[in-house]
């Protein structure tokens, strides 16, 4: 009886030692320095979470019109807000005022900072473009019978042989200047004041207007519209005109 218990006890120290030898064999043992596992969300060159493609640090010009990224939903604004809303950028009870409601009231996505932030963007851009010549750029900021008369010109200049150089020192919006919804289309001018140098060169190269060096002030008011029932976010000037 005893032989026939100590053979036993020696049968299953066997199988434990066969056990844990496998065990060790197919998951392996720790000594201490193994890495923590990877968290896939991380960075491995800088330990940090990636970047995702719409960080607020990404540098991009946005044309007038998308809602901003981290505007809260028209639900969540007090009435409060509401009452404020258009105060830094046009008169209470002007017809500015009552436009910029009727466009907000149709467009509940319609965020007026980013809309003066991309206006400027737009501004410099067309500036810079018709003293480029840039007609690509140009056709994709300007409704069709602004373009054509830029592109007009344009050719003229071409013609003459004649070249424009204009460069900006700054600029400032000077705030709304009217808004208005009429049916689907929403159409807000916007006052423009900017410091450039802007000087026109004949085919010889001599300046015959403007100057070369002298930093000049221009104030401007341009009228962007846009049909709130499209899906396009973007707006298009309508409209120039020099002065307030």
């Amino acid at each position: 009886m005893q032989n026939s218990f100590d053979l036993t006890t020696i049968i299953f120290a066997f199988l434990a030692a066969f056990i844990v030898w496998k065990l060790r064999s197919i998951l392996g043992t720790r000594t201490g320095e193994e890495k923590p596992p990877r968290n896939p969300f991380i960075n491995d060159a800088r330990g940090a979470a990636p970047r995702a493609a719409g960080d607020s640090e990404a540098k991009i010009i946005s044309l007038p019109g998308a809602a901003a990224p981290n505007a809260a939903p028209p639900s969540t604004v007090t009435p409060t807000d509401t009452a404020e809303r258009w105060r830094p950028y046009a008169e209470p009870g002007s017809k500015a005022w009552v436009g910029l409601d009727a466009i907000a009231a149709a467009d509940p996505s319609f965020a007026i900072k980013q809309f003066l932030d991309g206006a400027k963007a737009a501004y410099e851009m067309i500036v810079t473009s018709f003293a480029d010549g840039d007609r690509q750029v140009l056709q994709n900021l300007l409704a069709k019978d602004v373009y054509d008369s830029f592109a007009a010109a344009l050719s003229e200049r071409e013609k003459r042989g004649e070249k424009v150089e204009t460069t900006f020192v700054a600029i400032d919006n000077g705030g709304i200047g009217d808004a208005a919804l009429r049916g689907r289309i929403a159409e807000i001018a916007v006052r423009f004041s900017a410091q450039m140098i802007t000087a026109t060169r004949d085919s010889t190269g001599a300046v015959i207007e403007g100057s070369a060096d002298k930093v000049v002030e221009i104030n401007d008011t341009w009228s962007f519209a846009r049909d709130v029932g499209s899906r396009d976010p973007n707006w298009k000037v309508v409209s120039t005109g020099a002065g307030h």
